[in-house]
């Protein structure tokens, strides 16, 4: 059985989830040693890579979630290491971390936040040289050479990193060809009346739009040429491919851990080992009924989720749970979205498109169950109270611009 406080605990990746459960841990007062193990070193942000950084008005030192001397002030030891191995032994004796520079880690308890990887299409000419994925900051600083004014890249994924990575090539000078298998990319994420006002910034900003799937690739001296499923094909001389993600679960499966597309926890980020949490992009929670939910792969439930583990460490309840949230930036418009606009229900329009714009989603009962917003983060962080609250709402009111939503969350019910 673990400890309430153990002595040591190794975090294992160095994302966002990871650098919040260490944060989160010295926070709570945890005195113990504290380990994170990443191969990049110093944790860093990842939504900045397709934008800022991949545009090269941010620099590698400012990605970096905290300075190095925050966690020397915090007692925090960061290893540039790889994870090869980890024996998770049957719950009575500390876990072993076995690193690629050969030393052997134990700790009492240990943090998986490995996060995902970005998902490999399986075709022909995928290891071609200019065909680009995007993770990390390497991949951001590959691609970013090729991103010049004449360079014409095309993007294979129209979801948040490829919708991005258009918006931050076409401000570089580089031409764009932007290919998904969807009619309206984005629409059950956001819902199709702002999917469609999105879908409009493409060609407003001269990125060309195409509808298809990808076949293959190939080369021809400097120039990529990929060929659709329909039989059509596209000239560039880069290619991205923007399909979304895969979570990292190797280390847990290879060490005997359930997963099922993530590796499964609960609300404290426990995994089926005592002695072992997860969080971030490769967990996936279990509801109360035991099965799986949906694998979350946003920046606030990393946040969130390596919290929660970190109050599952010490033996203590996690924070209550919140609405979901997620932003995004293309073209200098800036979207937030809280909460789910796929459910069963009403859709509410606030506003034109552009500026201000919202769109509500009200589940059957007439609750809010999501809102999405063009510069209106204020207006989204008072939807996230009323959709945690649960209300019901009057769609005349949500509908109106001259209600403040704030005074409408303050209002009692």
């Amino acid at each position: 059985m673990v400890l309430a406080a153990p002595a040591s605990i190794a975090v294992v990746g160095g994302g966002v989830a990871g650098f919040s459960a260490v944060r989160e841990l010295r926070r709570r007062g945890y005195a113990g040693a504290l380990t994170l193990v990443d191969p990049a070193g110093l944790p860093y942000d990842r939504p900045p890579l397709s934008k800022a950084f991949l545009a090269g008005s941010l620099d590698r030192l400012r990605l970096q979630l905290a300075p190095e001397q925050w966690y020397e002030d915090n007692g925090i030891t960061v290893l540039a290491d790889t994870v090869d191995k980890l024996d998770a032994g049957n719950g009575t004796e500390a876990p072993v971390l076995a690193l690629a520079s050969g030393r052997d880690l134990a700790a009492d308890v240990v943090l998986l936040a490995t996060g995902a990887r970005a998902r490999r299409l399986p075709l022909p000419g995928m290891d071609l040289p200019g065909v680009f994925t995007l993770r990390s900051a390497d991949d951001a600083l590959a691609l970013q050479g090729h991103l010049a004014s004449g360079a014409h890249l095309v993007i294979l994924g129209a979801g948040l990193v490829g919708a991005e990575v258009a918006g931050t090539a076409r401000g570089l000078g580089a031409g764009v060809t932007l290919v998904d298998p969807a009619e309206l990319p984005f629409a059950q994420a956001v819902g199709p009346a702002m999917a469609g006002y999105l879908q409009s910034l493409h060609a407003a900003h001269g990125t060309e739009y195409g509808r298809g799937a990808a076949a293959g690739i190939t080369s021809d001296g400097n120039v990529l040429r990929v060929e659709l499923a329909d039989g059509s094909r596209l000239s560039g001389t880069a290619v991205l491919v923007a399909a979304g993600s895969e979570p990292e679960t190797a280390l847990a499966e290879a060490a005997g851990l359930a997963v099922d597309a993530g590796l499964l926890v609960d609300a404290s980020g426990r995994t089926s080992h005592p002695r072992i949490f997860a969080a971030g992009d490769s967990s996936r929670r279990l509801g109360p009924d035991g099965a799986p939910g949906r694998r979350f792969e946003h920046w606030d439930a990393a946040r969130r989720t390596g919290e929660a583990a970190a109050a599952g460490m010490l033996g203590a309840e996690p924070p209550a749970g919140t609405a979901d949230w997620f932003w995004s930036d293309r073209y200098g418009v800036h979207l937030e979205v809280a909460g789910s606009m796929a459910v069963p229900g009403q859709t509410v329009l606030r506003g034109e498109p552009g500026s201000g714009f919202m769109v509500f989603r009200l589940d059957l009962n007439g609750a809010l169950a999501g809102a999405a917003a063009v510069d209106g983060g204020t207006a989204v962080r008072a939807a996230r109270k009323l959709i945690e609250s649960g209300r019901i709402l009057d769609p005349v009111l949500l509908q109106d611009p001259a209600v403040d939503l704030r005074r409408l969350a303050r209002a009692k019910p």
